[in-house]
């Protein structure tokens, strides 16, 4: 391992991540009955304090001095009647996704299944990998897989769940304006190619095709064809009468729908020798066979009413005509447009067993989620067992379906009788193993949250027995709320026994021991697993008990710089205002607001917005001039949960400024708070004054969803309709997100000198500077780049210090490099990427000392272990290399982390490791070339060793 190990290293991009849960607890001995419910009266006080506010500051050191204690506590009494935070009453959420015991053994053989299947079994292998993806901090890995999935369907079936699940992971129905049945565009989505049956993974990304002809001219131009085509009394050589009724038809057309007609007409059946024959019993009418006689001639039923092929239809169940059961199946299957029409045709489609029809209109129901699941017919249909039933029959109930509708229901209310009967639905459809395991499992959770704690404990032992072993969890929590405590501790101890220890087990047995051995587990919990919020909060929370509130919140801090959740600032708000330092709780409070507009404070007693009314006269009050100051003073030291809170404020006082949202939506993304992102880019784009300014939020919602090409259309198409700023950039951005040869380049720096003429604020203007000068270093321009970064920093774009130290690097100067990474760690409030890339210009003790301290601020940052694995393989420290790996794979398994392990198996000969990290880091990213070249290699020594 030589010096292109740390070259290779520093090129590599890094990913954050968050994930968060709502965990509450509450002093159990607060009133709760004598004046109201807790949340009211929480109110009252905090109303009657605002009258005439105590302004003490509270002790920074860690400690309650004695004369603050007896005012501060009185006042935490007045202020919070809920009470302080209680250990007692905290506890870890049990995730709801599959949880591997060994998530990189999982994630290779998932690979292997996936390349190895045949091409029918593909779609079903790539939504395997969107279950274990679904609890990642990385979001798109999740999306990256559904569009695989959806690329390599072949059932309609599978097609309609899938391109309905990429919409809704987009959320279009808060888009307004936006109609369910609107086509994106691509084939991948677009509703009609969603209805053709047929395997052609290369064409999904390719523009659709759908018909931009009125449907009135085509109806004109058939109905002529028809007429010039209507049967004569000349041409007919049979009649079928009904009624009074003679319809005139060709023996040998009719003969050709099916076997039964074939051998009514010319077979042994005394119809086959009459001219004339009696149709009158057969359920349908004269304009029903009339039509029939003219599809039996034109094979189209297009210039027929609704109800004549709902006759057809039906007559070709009777007589078994799979030709004219397929072009009515087709035909009403395309009438399907909105909900309406769904719910009265898909009956129909159950009963005939239409299989495009009931597509058509599963298609619009799934579509049209959330709304759709309130609908009585739909729950009636998709909740009980008869209804899954029924679209068994017609090949419409799947795993997949049922997957996708209790996701949905769970995100509106966990806890509901919906959402307990899809899981139901969803386990009863359960055919492999992993399918059950994610079933039950999901099942054992919804019940603990219902307090039904029996049914949770079958649920999860039913998921153990699928193979689940982080179910085993949810048994011991299920044992422990019926009383069982010491069963739940001696499971977790058999586990921790059995396999090789985790952070979650750390944690989970935490709670059913005590005193030093808890807070042992606690420990271990956090250097196994940094990302579990729980072991920070309990810790925060016992130092609020000894009165330790500075303390408290530098615990919590030591999460949040890494992972923000509203959980967390909703604790440390709680702390600060026993701390009574309003301005820190205010600041938190808005922050949590714009995580989770909907949060419940105080255990649900309180909405986060009647708290932000409460403590806003306890502070100091600010124009929207005066927030625009702070605004930017914040954003220049990079404080982003500082910069939400006042973005928070101001959209208070203008809740429809568009420019807000999108800025409240680029924090967001910094904080790797993605689902939050894309709700504020959905407002902004609702909130829009202008057609150019929608285009351009439409274009980042379909970026950031992993739509490369329709968000540089939706670019183009905005800068078609007016030059602007945004527009400008959001194209740069894209077509700079890939490997730019000279020509892009250029290009690229084209669109954002381009962009600088055109008006914009400071906060913008300072990013396009910072990334022209970033495009500049890669085509060695370093003058005119460390010139964009000197303009940048003139406009307080702080992070451009490190574009610059990056410039004076490149130019030799190692010293004044060095320098712009310190002012950066000085001025910078998040600076963990800042010591990061400050060691990169220093000698290796220091550069370990920073990145140590990186590691401090935020562990999910995976350049600082594989800095220090390589340089233990340098020195021929093999194990210890692996172990620091090892170790950061464990809580985030992170593509450049396995294959750089891979990579030292490969060195030391251990090929079966290689070959399993090569395939756990493809599976995160197929495309990625060093580890497919390092695979390969891996596989012929594999292969050329004796059997």
């Amino acid at each position: 391992m030589q010096y292109s190990i740390f070259a290779t290293m520093r090129s590599m991009n890094f990913t954050e991540g968050c994930k968060g849960t709502q965990v509450y607890a509450l002093n159990p001995n607060a009133p709760t009955a004598a004046c109201g419910s807790v949340g009211e009266k929480c109110l009252q006080h905090l109303q009657d304090f605002s009258v005439n506010p105590v302004r003490n500051k509270p002790n920074r050191n860690g400690q309650a001095s004695p004369n603050q204690t007896a005012s501060s506590v009185g006042g935490v009494e007045n202020l919070l009647p809920c009470g302080l935070p209680v250990i007692d009453l905290l506890e870890p959420q049990i995730e709801l996704c599959l949880r591997p015991v060994d998530f990189v053994e999982t994630l290779a053989d998932v690979y292997r299944r996936t390349e190895n299947c045949p091409q029918s079994e593909k779609s079903k292998r790539y939504i395997e990998q969107c279950v274990i993806f679904r609890g990642s901090l990385d979001p798109k890995l999740f999306r990256r897989s559904l569009r695989s999935a959806r690329q390599h369907a072949v059932e309609v079936h599978e097609k309609i769940v899938l391109a309905s699940w990429l919409r809704f992971e987009r959320r279009e129905d808060e888009l307004i304006g936006m109609s369910a049945m609107e086509c994106c565009g691509r084939n991948i989505q677009c509703p009609k190619a969603c209805l053709v049956h047929g395997y052609d993974p290369e064409s999904v990304y390719n523009p659709c095709i759908c018909s931009r002809s009125p449907r009135g001219d085509i109806d004109d131009e058939f109905s002529n064809e028809v007429e010039e085509c209507s049967t004569s009394d000349e041409d007919g050589d049979m009649s079928f009468c009904i009624g009074d009724a003679e319809i005139r038809c060709i023996r040998s057309k009719i003969a050709s729908l099916s076997r039964p007609f074939k051998a009514m007409l010319f077979g042994g059946f005394i119809e086959s020798r009459r001219e004339k024959i009696n149709f009158t019993q057969n359920a349908i009418s004269a304009e029903g066979m009339r039509a029939a006689e003219i599809f039996s001639r034109t094979k189209s039923v297009d210039s027929f009413d609704v109800s004549v092929v709902l006759e057809l239809i039906s007559l070709a169940n009777r007589f078994c005509c799979d030709v004219l059961k397929s072009a009515c199946d087709a035909h009403l299957a395309s009438l399907v447009n909105d909900i309406e029409v769904a719910v009265l045709l898909i009956e129909y489609g159950l009963e005939e067993t239409a299989y495009l029809l009931v597509a058509a209109c599963l298609q619009v129901f799934l579509r049209e989620l959330p709304s759709s699941m309130h609908t009585s017919y739909a729950m009636k249909l998709f909740c009980s067992s008869e209804g899954r039933e029924r679209l068994a029959q017609v090949g419409h109930a799947s795993f997949l379906l049922y997957y996708f509708l209790s996701q949905v229901a769970m995100e509106e209310d966990m806890t509901s009788n919906t959402t307990v009967m899809l899981l139901e639905r969803m386990a009863d459809s359960a055919i492999e193993s992993w399918q059950k395991q994610l079933a039950y499992h999901q099942l054992g959770v919804v019940m603990l949250e219902r307090k039904e704690f029996k049914d949770s404990h079958r649920w999860f032992e039913a998921a153990v027995e699928a193979g689940h072993i982080y179910s085993s969890v949810g048994v011991a929590r299920s044992k422990y709320k019926r009383g069982h405590k010491y069963s739940a501790y001696k499971m977790m101890n058999s586990l921790m026994s059995n396999y090789k220890p985790a952070g979650w087990m750390y944690q989970e047995r935490s709670l059913y021991c005590v005193g030093k051995e808890k807070m042992v587990d606690l420990n271990s919990a956090t250097e196994l697993d940094p990302t579990l919020s729980f072991p920070y909060k309990y810790r925060a929370v016992l130092m609020v008990d000894d009165n330790q509130f500075g303390s408290a919140i530098s615990e919590l801090n030591k999460i949040i710089r890494f992972k923000v959740s509203p959980d967390c600032l909703e604790l440390r708000a709680w702390i600060s205002i026993a701390l009574m330092d309003y301005d820190e709780a205010l600041r938190d409070i808005r922050a949590l607001l714009t995580l989770d507009p909907h949060y419940m404070l105080f255990h649900g007693k309180m909405h986060g917005d009647h708290l932000v009314e409460l403590l806003q006269p306890l502070v100091q009050q600010w124009s929207q001039a005066d927030c625009w100051m702070q605004l930017y003073d914040r954003w220049s030291c990079v404080d982003d949960i500082g910069s939400l809170a006042v973005i928070h404020h101001m959209l208070a006082n203008d809740p429809g400024r568009s420019l807000l949202r999108f800025r409240q939506s680029l924090l967001l993304l910094r904080l790797n708070c993605q689902k939050a992102a894309m709700r504020s880019l959905r407002l902004a784009r609702n909130y829009a004054t202008s057609e150019h300014e929608r285009l351009v939020y439409e274009g980042w919602i379909l970026y950031d969803t992993g739509h490369r090409e329709e968000a540089l259309a939706k670019a183009e198409e905005s800068i078609s309709a007016q030059r602007s700023f945004e527009a400008f950039f959001l194209k740069a951005y894209v077509l700079a997100d890939s490997s730019l040869d000279s020509d892009s380049s250029m290009y690229v720096i084209k669109l954002l000198e381009e962009a600088l003429r055109c008006p914009s604020d400071g906060l913008r203007k300072g990013q396009a500077l910072n990334n022209l000068g970033s495009v500049y270093v890669d085509c060695d321009k370093l003058d005119l780049a460390a010139n964009c970064y000197m303009n940048a920093l003139n406009i307080k774009h702080t992070r451009a210090h490190q574009g610059l130290a990056r410039v004076y690097h490149l130019k030799g100067q190692r010293k004044a490099a060095y320098d712009e990474m310190t002012k950066l760690i000085e001025k910078a409030r998040n600076n963990a990427s800042a010591y990061e890339k400050r060691s990169e210009y220093c000698d290796t003790d220091m550069a370990k000392r920073d990145l140590s301290m990186a590691t401090q601020l935020d562990p999910l940052r995976t350049y600082p272990y594989r800095y220090r694995a390589a340089a233990l393989m340098d020195d021929h420290k093999e194990v210890e290399a692996v172990e620091e790996l090892t170790k950061a794979i464990a809580f985030k398994p992170d593509l450049q982390l396995l294959h750089l392990r891979a990579a030292f198996h490969d060195s030391t000969g251990d090929l079966a490791s290689t070959v399993r990290d090569c395939e756990a880091a493809l599976c995160l990213d197929p495309t990625h070339v060093d580890t497919i070249e390092l695979y390969k290699k891996a596989l012929e020594l594999v292969n050329e060793q004796p059997k």
